[in-house]
């Protein structure tokens, strides 16, 4: 075929392909494929269209015939390249590169490509291999440095050894000094070249290139470098060294705060060089010091004036220090802390630069307070409402256990509530997409009420709070702070479509998915209406969780990139952000939520059940990392009391690493009871690679034995209707895992009937696996003894009662709709997990051959008690929902938000809040009585 003809024959697949009309490129591969049968680009375009169409197996076996070829010409390694990674086959996609490259040694381009896909795959040792290579074979200093870069990223790979490390940077160094050209030629070079010089301890290598002309000169203009360098410094004890030319760049204008902690460490050396006791002359020279910064950075700070709050920030962190260490009297601390306010007290700043140096001690003191209460205090302009606000939150902060009651509190919030009242009107001609400027007296209002409702319990407090948050977001429609302590304050309330309502108001998006979903997703089943087909939650985590798959899609080629542009201080940077989002700990809890709210809607099936074991397991084994942004979260709150985060934890607790772990540990052994799948048939069914195993020891033991593992700090993050449950569903599992394991038909039957179904469905049999073996009958008796069947445990056959007990005594008590909700879609998921357990006893061919009749009766009477709670809790939140509607009710809840009555905040405005509460707690308590009743409907034959 020639070329013209070529190009003329795969044009139109390519225009499809880029159309996304992926069935139209399926069809022209086909015609072409006729007129040539063994062209590798065709069948490589094919197997792109198809795995687009989600034609998995189809695509594995052209796939197959590909690799088995080993292609070398470009287009077609290209095509395969997106194959691959869409199936997740990354080994695969090296080793073809590998072999390309190693067919075609004088191909720069194809050992790029190869060095690259190691890279993608975490492969630091080969990729540090082939760089060698193609240096050596292409003379090209940037493929040294490549090597220099992948044995640094072997060394700090968590799964290296501790000696190896060492060992590895040693490699780096002695790479770089084998350049013909010096690292200072670049500042990337150069910044790695000094990072190896730090690691290795090789300070005067590394102080000769840092203190020549060239040297200087580069740390002039990178920060990165500066940063090594300042590093270097400091591990050698140059603290005053360090200092000195830190004050020389400040005194050329440079207002680096790094710069001015250099400054401070210079200063208070002499005690912090000293071994144990400080010795009076090491104090006298340290004094000295400090008077002598003093004046220097007061210098800097009359010469700044207020255009830069660097210096005077500077003086107050020397002084406190100097506090810490006994040098300096409280007063002075105090004095100078003033001297900051008064300066930058109508900045919104200020109460963050001084909140670090609010121990209770100062924050208490009659010193501070008398000069918080000195404040000339007037609203007349913006800077005026501002030192306004500054002063309150300085005087909320240092309030005392003693001051926290309820009629405090209450008045205080008023009190912030008519001074945000009373702003207002300084912000009137704003545009709608500003912030008012008064808005953080709203958000302290708001903090006090909360506060109120931690020291009684009154819901009543939370409707004051959000009544005066929705206010504010009429006149500040852009505050995420407002949005964010509302989606907190309506979960509590179980009014969970209107915090989802401001979540979507945010307009989250990108890595924003990764460190806030976590505000709406956290325990969403509570809320969830999946079981009557309302799918706004399950949705809700499909879509937060796009961020990984673009991640898995993006971040590889910006690290390819920096490579290419010997961006060498980006590279660690992109692979630990896509390392962080590719092992993301609310990326599993999203996915744990998801399969928890997806057993709810879909009926079981073992497709599903499969699936999702091979699925959880991989979560099992890995490394997580806790991107979640709880420092986002606002508080105002009293130093002596909880933070405004964990007062508003919904149920009291966070969803962190141990509650998924239990989950985990709960759902995985339930699948793997109702799955015929083992390790050696998830082997041989597993399409893509494996992800990587935690280097956690843990990995190492067998899966029954981590399962059974029980942990303390784990357990802590469960509430007691969820360690309930577990404590349930291990019994549970413990009680019918030897039927299971006697019923569970061989691994040859199970691949066997796997090998029948792909052939059914694509006409091509599965690979590996021997059709013989189709023979074979699944329900075959084995020759071991059947397990002898035993009464179930009375913790299993009582739980559903008990838990109906609790619900009861919640719903006398007149408890929050809230925690209602929890207890029953705890006792919900527990009906799913015994319908997931008991799925395999459900086949009567199976309860016949291994006569397992009485254990059926046995599973079928707790069945029965389980039925019986289900129906009557969904009984039970219908009349709560229908109670919600009842006008006079709401009209009391209004008449008790009285205190918020302020300013522009009316009866009407409060009723309309109130409403909208209860008609989202009746939306939720009547979906999830409807959800339990279809559960029951659809669970309750056996």
């Amino acid at each position: 075929m020639s070329a013209v003809t070529l190009e003329r024959q795969f044009r139109p697949i390519y225009e499809s392909l880029d159309n996304g009309s992926n069935k139209s490129a399926i069809l022209s591969c086909n015609k072409l494929l006729k007129k040539y049968p063994n062209n590798l680009l065709a069948k490589a375009l094919k197997a792109l269209a198809l795995v687009r169409v989600q034609k998995v197996e189809e695509s594995l076996a052209l796939c197959d015939e590909i690799l088995a070829a080993k292609p070398l010409d470009e287009p077609t390694m290209s095509a395969m390249m997106h194959v691959l990674k869409g199936l997740g086959r990354n080994a695969d996609l090296v080793t073809m590169c590998e072999e390309a490259y190693k067919v075609q040694p004088q191909n720069e381009e194809y050992g790029a490509q190869a060095f690259f896909a190691n890279i993608r795959n975490g492969n630091w040792k080969a990729a540090q291999q082939i760089s060698s290579k193609m240096h050596k074979q292409f003379q090209e200093d940037r493929y040294l440095y490549w090597s220099v870069i992948s044995a640094i990223l072997q060394a700090n790979d968590p799964s290296t050894p501790g000696n190896m490390r060492t060992v590895l940077y040693k490699l780096a160094h002695r790479l770089v000094i084998s350049s013909s050209t010096p690292s200072y030629l670049s500042a990337d070079r150069f910044h790695l070249h000094m990072n190896i010089l730090k690691e290795l301890d090789l300070y005067d290598e590394a102080n000769g290139l840092l203190e020549s002309e060239v040297g200087k000169a580069i740390c002039s203009t990178s920060l990165a470098c500066s940063q090594t360098r300042r590093d270097i410094w400091r591990k050698r004890g140059l603290y005053r060294e360090e200092g000195k030319r830190a004050r020389d760049r400040i005194s050329e204008g440079d207002r680096n705060w790094l710069e001015f902690l250099s400054v401070l460490d210079a200063a208070f050396a002499p005690i912090a060089s000293s071994q144990g006791e400080v010795s009076e002359e090491s104090k006298r020279e340290c004094r000295e010091s400090l008077v002598e910064t003093g004046e220097f950075l007061a210098d800097i700070a009359q010469k700044d004036g207020i255009k830069n709050r660097a210096a005077p920030l500077a003086l107050t962190e020397l002084k406190h220090r100097a506090y810490k260490h006994g040098l300096y009297e409280l007063s002075v601390l105090v004095e100078s802390m003033a001297d900051y306010f008064a300066q930058f007290g109508d900045k919104a700043c200020c109460f963050e630069d001084l909140r670090a140096y609010l121990d209770p001690e100062i924050a208490s003191s009659e010193q501070w307070e008398a000069i918080l209460a000195n404040q000339n205090l007037s609203s007349a302009s913006i800077a005026d409402l501002q030192r306004i606000i500054n002063v309150r939150k300085f005087q909320r902060h240092g309030l005392s256990d003693t001051s926290m009651t309820v009629e405090a509190e209450t008045a205080r919030a008023v009190n912030y509530l008519s001074e945000y009242m009373g702003g207002l009107s300084l912000g009137k001609d704003l545009p709608v997409t500003e912030l008012q400027p008064c808005d953080d007296l709203a958000l302290l209002s708001a903090h006090a009420f909360v506060n109120v409702w931690t020291l009684n319990g009154s819901e009543e407090a939370l409707y004051n709070a959000v009544t005066i948050l929705e206010f504010g977001l009429t006149k500040s429609r852009m505050s995420f702070l407002m949005r964010i302590m509302l989606i907190r304050l309506y979960r509590i309330l179980g009014a969970p479509s209107l915090a989802l309502d401001h979540y979507r108001a945010m307009n989250i998006k990108r890595v924003q998915n990764d460190t806030l979903s976590h505000l709406v997703l956290t325990r969403a089943l509570t809320f969830s209406l999946a079981a009557t087909g309302d799918l706004t939650y399950p949705t809700e985590c499909l879509e937060s969780s796009q961020i990984y798959l673009v991640n898995a899609q993006e971040t590889s080629g910006f690290v390819v990139r920096a490579f290419t542009a010997e961006r060498y201080t980006q590279i660690p940077e992109f692979i630990e952000f896509e390392d962080r989002l590719e092992n993301s700990l609310q990326r599993d809890v999203v996915k744990m939520e998801h399969v928890r709210m997806r057993l709810t809607h879909e009926h079981l099936h073992t497709d599903i059940i499969d699936m999702e074991l091979i699925e959880l397991k991989f979560i099992f084994d890995r490394l997580h990392h806790d991107n979640r942004d709880f420092v986002i979260l606002p508080n105002y709150q009293p130093a002596c009391q909880p933070t405004f985060n964990e007062q508003t934890l919904m149920l009291g607790t966070s969803c962190g690493q141990g509650w998924l772990w239990s989950f985990l540990k709960i759902y995985i052994r339930a699948f793997q009871h109702a799955s015929d799948l083992d390790e050696t048939v998830e082997a041989k069914l597993l399409i893509g690679d494996r992800p990587k195993v935690s280097p956690d020891p843990e990995t190492k033991l067998p899966l029954p034995e981590r399962l059974a593992i029980r942990k303390s700090e784990e357990t802590a993050e469960l509430t007691p209707e969820e360690r309930q449950l577990m404590e349930w569903a291990t019994a549970l599992g413990d009680w019918l895992e030897p039927h299971h394991n006697y019923t569970r038909p061989p691994p040859h039957v199970v691949l066997a009937e796997a090998a029948k179904q792909t052939e059914l469905k694509t006409g091509l049999p599965l690979r590996g696996v021997d059709s013989k073996a189709l023979n074979g009958n699944g329900n075959s008796k084995k020759d071991e003894e059947a397990p002898p069947i035993k009464l179930a445990p009375e913790l299993i056959v009582k739980f559903f009662e008990d838990m109906y007990s609790q619900f009861k005594r919640l719903l006398e008590g007149e408890c929050s709709p809230l925690h209602l909700l929890h207890i029953a879609t705890i006792t919900q998921e527990a009906y799913i997990l015994l319908a997931v357990e008991t799925l395999r006893f459900k086949i009567p061919s199976v309860v016949k051959i291994h006569k397992l009749g009485n254990l059926v009766c046995i599973i079928k009477d707790i069945r029965q008690r389980a039925n019986s709670v289900v129906k009557e809790m969904s009984l039970e939140l219908l009349k709560l929902a229908e109670a919600e509607n009842i006008s006079d009710r709401r009209s009391a809840i209004a008449e008790a938000c009285t205190p918020v009555t302020v300013g522009q905040i009316d009866n009407d405005f409060i009723l309309n809040v109130v409403k909208n509460v209860m008609d989202s707690r009746r939306k939720v308590l009547e979906g999830v009585a409807k959800g339990m009743s279809k559960l029951h409907s659809t669970h309750s034959q056996f």
